[in-house]
């Protein structure tokens, strides 16, 4: 979905289908309030706002979200509240989505939260310079996709070990491989690599083939392969 056709609040839903219900966490309130009201206005339920972290996983267990947006740092500490209760989120309800928005690079962090599957995103404050391709990532990451800001690519790139299981990509597959880490459509990858769809899919046929990633009913390879990109380091 184009998230670039909401600009009147009208997402281009369907009548009948349902709003995506959104839990805000941050302690700030005035990012906390627009948050909130920006979600509203391009279409989302926002159905809870927390300040902390206990707010956060009651909110979560009574009203059981589809997404829920967190600050990395959280009272009472300001350290790793906010992602310690993503971890939770994630392991009582693997369904719900989390973006953690932060105003660090975390990578440890990120990582982890990452390999533990689909629907999640880390995307830092400041880099925030879109309206509708931060719409558009909240939406996709309540869908499934995993959504990594440029930067923290960057520096897992600049960590990697010396024997990387990703040397035997090219490096048009790399690039490809990096899209799908930031949580790009294959329309999307054609459109940013000035390729035709039909290409994109080629690459990624081969992406999955060289990395090993069988097609089976349990695991998805897309995340597999983002989820190998991130972990080599």
């Amino acid at each position: 979905m184009n998230a670039k056709s909401a600009n009147t609040g009208d997402r281009g839903r369907e009548s009948a289908e349902r709003a995506l219900r959104v839990v805000v966490a941050d302690d700030e309130v005035l990012l906390r309030e627009g948050l909130r009201g920006l979600l509203v206005r391009y279409g989302f339920d926002v159905v809870g706002r927390a300040g902390s972290k206990p707010e956060l996983l009651a909110q979560v267990s009574a009203l059981k979200p589809d997404l829920v947006v967190v600050d990395i740092r959280m009272p009472p500490t300001k350290t790793s509240e906010g992602i310690d209760a993503a971890r939770i989120i994630r392991e009582e309800f693997p369904k719900t989505g989390i973006l953690v928005l932060s105003a660090y690079v975390e990578v440890d962090h990120a990582i982890d939260l990452i390999a533990n599957g689909p629907g999640v995103g880390y995307l830092l404050k400041s880099r925030v310079a879109d309206v509708d391709d931060f719409i558009d990532a909240v939406e996709r990451i309540a869908k499934g996709a995993c959504v990594v800001d440029p930067t923290l690519m960057r520096q897992l790139v600049n960590r990697r070990r010396h024997e990387d299981p990703l040397d035997t990509l090219s490096p048009r597959e790399h690039q490809v491989l990096a899209l799908m880490a930031e949580g790009r459509s294959n329309a999307g990858i054609a459109r940013r690599l000035w390729l035709a769809e039909a290409t994109v899919e080629k690459h990624i046929r081969s992406i999955m083939n060289k990395l090993d990633l069988a097609q089976t009913d349990d695991d998805h390879r897309r995340v597999c392969a983002v989820i190998t990109y991130l972990k080599a380091s």
